[in-house]
C-alpha cells in the first residue's frame, strides 16, 4: 500500500508508527498508565488541573476577603448570593474549565494570568463586573501559587496519603498482635542470635512507621500573600490606610494554613522540605520492611498464598514470586529520590526569586504517587502471607547454641551470689558454641556439669531456644 499524506506524518524518524499520534492518549509514565488506579485519588490534589482549581479557589477567596473586610474603598461586601456564585466557580470547575484555561494560557503564555482572566470572564454573570480589577489585586503569581500548592499538598497528605499509610501501619500492628507469641530466631549480622517473637519484630516496624506518621500529621503548611518582593509595596501605594499585614494573616489562616510573615517574592518552602524529609524517612523504613519480609519469604518463614490464575514465572510454573514487595522497593526508592531533590531544591532561591521551584513543584504528585503505589503494594503483599510456624520452630531447634548467652549470664549472676566455680563464663561458653552446632543433649549436659545452684540449673534445663524470648510478647503492648 503506497504511503499517503495522511499516514506519512504518523511515523517516527526511524520509521516506526508514532504512538503519540494515536487518537487515544497514551501515558508516558507508569503512574498515568498501568498504575493509574492505585494513585488516582492524588489527581484531585496534585495534578496540573487540581493546581489550577486551587488557584481559582485562592483568587476567589481573596476577592471575597477583600470585599468582606472593606479593604478597598468603594468595594464593600458582596451579597451572600454573590459569594455563593463566586465559590461555585471553584466547585463547578470541570474538564471544560481545564480546556478553557488552556486556551487562555495559550494566549497569555502565563498560567496564573490565565486564571485571573478565567475568573474575570465570570464576573458579569454574577453582577460584579465592576470588581474585575480586584481579581488578583496586589498579588504576584507566587502569592497565588504558594497558597495553591500548600492547599493541594495538605489535602493530598491528609485526605489520601496519610489514611493509606495509617491503614498499612494498622495492618502491620494487627499482624504483630496475632503473632506476638510466635518464637523466631533472630539474625544479627545474618547469624543466629538471641530469639525473639515474630510479633515483637513486626511491632518494631509498626512503631517506627507510626512515629513518622505522627511527625507528618503535625506538619505546618505555610503560606504568604505579600506582593512582588514580600514588602506589601503595591498594597500600601494603592491603599495606604489598610492594615495589610492583618489582611494577609487573616486570609492565609482562613485558608487553614499557617501565615509566614517574612518572605522574599516566594514563600520559602522550608515546610515542604521538612515534610518531604519525613515522608522520605517513612519510605525508607518501609523499604527496610520490604527487604526483611522478602528475606523471610526466601528462608521459608512466610509462605505466599498464590493468586488464582497468576503466573510467577514465564518458564518456572512452581514459582510464587514476592513481586509486591519488590515493586514497592523500587517505587519507594524513586519516591525518596524525588523527595530528596525537592527538599534540597525548594529551600534555595537566587536573591528574591528564581523559577527553579516552579519546575520542581510540578513533580510533587509524582513523588507522592510512587510512595502511595508502594504502600498499596506492601498492603496487598502482606495480605497474601501465611506464617510458617513449623519452619520457625525448626530453625530454632537447630540453633541451641543461642542459649550460650543465657547460660553465661546465669553463671555471672551465680558468681555474684557466691556460688563457686563460675569463673570465665563467657570464655567457657565461647569454647562450647562459637562456630559449633550444639544440640539439646549437649547443651543440657554442659549445664549439668557447671555446678550451678539447684534453682539456676532447673531454669536453664527447662529453657529451649523457642522459650528464650524474654518478654518479647509483652513488648507488643506498646503499640496500644
Amino acid at each position: 500500500m503506497p504511503e499517503t499524506a495522511a499516514t506519512a506524518d504518523t511515523r517516527t524518524p526511524s520509521g516506526r508508527l508514532a504512538l503519540a499520534a494515536s487518537t487515544e492518549k497514551i501515558a508516558l509514565g507508569p503512574l498515568d498508565g498501568r498504575y493509574q488506579p492505585a494513585v488516582a485519588p492524588l489527581v484531585d490534589y496534585l495534578s496540573e488541573a487540581a493546581l489550577n482549581r486551587d488557584r481559582v479557589a485562592v483568587e476567589v477567596e481573596w476577592l471575597i476577603h477583600l470585599t468582606s473586610n472593606n479593604v478597598l474603598p468603594g468595594a464593600g461586601p458582596l451579597t451572600a448570593e454573590q459569594q455563593q456564585q463566586l465559590r461555585a466557580v471553584v466547585t463547578e470547575f470541570d474538564a471544560a474549565s481545564v480546556s478553557e484555561l488552556a486556551e487562555i494560557e495559550a494566549v497569555t503564555v502565563h498560567d496564573v494570568k490565565a486564571v485571573e482572566y478565567y475568573i474575570g470572564r465570570r464576573l458579569p454573570a454574577i453582577g460584579i463586573e465592576n470588581l474585575t480589577a480586584m481579581v488578583h489585586f496586589g498579588c504576584t503569581s507566587e502569592d497565588i501559587n504558594n497558597l495553591s500548592y500548600a492547599l493541594g499538598v495538605k489535602g493530598a497528605v491528609e485526605d489520601v496519603w496519610l489514611p493509606a499509610a495509617r491503614a498499612l501501619v494498622a495492618q502491620i500492628s494487627t499482624m504483630a498482635e496475632d503473632n506476638r507469641a510466635v518464637p523466631m530466631l533472630s539474625r544479627t549480622h545474618g547469624q543466629p542470635a538471641t530469639p525473639t517473637t515474630l510479633g515483637k519484630e513486626l511491632a518494631v516496624i509498626a512503631h517506627r512507621l507510626a512515629r513518622q506518621l505522627d511527625r507528618i500529621a503535625k506538619t505546618e503548611y505555610l503560606g504568604k500573600i505579600n506582593g512582588a518582593t514580600g514588602t506589601y509595596a503595591a498594597h500600601v501605594a494603592s491603599v495606604p490606610g489598610a492594615d495589610w499585614q492583618q489582611v494577609s494573616k487573616s486570609f492565609v489562616e482562613g485558608l487553614g494554613l499557617t501565615w509566614n510573615p517574612l518572605t522574599t517574592q516566594i514563600e520559602s518552602h522550608d515546610w515542604q522540605a521538612e515534610l518531604y524529609a519525613d515522608v522520605a524517612r517513612f519510605n525508607r523504613i518501609l523499604h527496610n520492611v520490604c527487604t526483611d519480609i522478602w528475606s523471610y519469604i526466601s528462608i521459608g518463614y512466610f509462605a505466599q498464598i498464590p493468586v488464582a490464575g497468576a503466573t510467577g514465572s514465564s518458564t518456572m510454573p512452581h514459582k510464587v514470586n514476592p513481586i509486591r514487595f519488590e515493586n514497592a522497593e523500587a517505587n519507594l526508592e524513586i519516591s525518596s529520590g524525588l523527595l530528596d531533590v525537592l527538599g534540597s531544591t525548594l529551600v534555595t532561591s537566587r536573591w528574591q526569586r528564581d523559577l527553579t521551584d516552579s519546575s520542581s513543584q510540578r513533580n510533587i504528585g509524582v513523588a507522592f504517587g510512587h510512595s502511595l503505589l508502594a504502600i498499596s503494594n506492601v498492603a496487598k503483599g502482606l495480605e497474601r502471607l501465611d506464617v510458617a510456624e513449623d519452619v520457625l520452630a525448626g530453625d530454632l531447634d537447630t540453633n541451641w547454641e543461642v542459649l550460650g548467652e543465657a547460660i553465661q549470664m546465669v553463671m555471672r549472676a551465680e558468681a555474684i551470689a557466691g556460688v563457686e566455680g563460675m569463673e570465665n563464663p563467657y570464655e567457657r561458653l565461647k569454647d562450647l558454641t562459637r562456630g559449633n552446632r550444639v544440640d539439646a543433649a549437649r547443651m543440657q549436659e554442659f549445664v549439668q556439669g557447671l555446678g550451678l545452684s539447684a534453682d539456676a540449673e532447673a531454669r536453664l534445663l527447662a529453657l529451649t531456644p523457642g522459650k528464650y524470648t524474654g518478654i518479647a510478647d509483652q513488648l507488643v503492648d506498646h503499640l496500644k
